[in-house]
């Protein structure tokens, strides 16, 4: 068995651990380095906001790892939304309106979350495992660059997160965020961000 597949199994469940009793974790995600914690979790969403000293009326990104869990944290999916996540060739995330199911402080005002998919062999194994959704945010402070690889994130950071992942730490390559579009009930949509 190569190294790279104990540092995976070691790291899926020493996160597990930490999600599992309210913690966070910085990690690597299908895009950039993310935050992440149990998205049904007041306390640990409120540390990320903390930690990144980003606004409560921000909203956070939940990762799914398969679009069969959409209908327990979405009320309505417009059937559009399963070809674009089919049919993204790059991370897609979607932000449908009638959010449930999630923590509270994660929710905005007008009810919408933003969702996605993840085809990420890391995530989709922590979040198989966990078996609820994760909150990923990038891991930077406010305000300042999102870090592009393992090597960009700041101390601050890494030093206030209860577990660090060490499974592609050492991945060079230079990652971007998703796209993100928001998704109406009947299925019209809008571009919100391309990276």
């Amino acid at each position: 068995m190569s190294s790279d597949f104990h540092i995976f199994k070691k790291d899926i469940e020493q996160a597990l651990d930490v999600l599992r009793k309210g913690g966070i974790i910085l990690y690597p995600t299908d895009t950039i380095w993310g935050i992440g914690c149990d998205a049904t979790n007041p306390e640990a969403v409120e540390k990320v906001n903390q930690l990144k000293g980003r606004s409560k009326n921000k909203s956070l990104i939940i990762l799914l790892d398969n679009d069969n869990k959409l209908s327990s944290y979405v009320r309505e999916i417009p059937d559009v939304a399963y070809e674009l996540i089919e049919y993204s060739d790059t991370p897609l995330t979607i932000i449908y309106s009638g959010a449930k199911n999630l923590s509270p402080n994660l929710i905005p005002a007008d009810g919408t979350i933003g969702i996605r998919i993840v085809k990420h062999d890391f995530c989709k194994e922590l979040i198989h495992r966990f078996r609820k959704p994760i909150v990923s945010t990038s891991a930077n402070l406010t305000n300042h660059p999102s870090p592009k690889n393992f090597s960009e994130v700041e101390d601050e950071i890494i030093n206030g997160v209860d577990y660090v992942v060490s499974y592609q730490q050492e991945d060079q390559q230079e990652n971007s965020a998703s796209t993100i579009i928001k998704l109406g009930p009947s299925g019209q949509f809008e571009l919100i961000r391309k990276p």
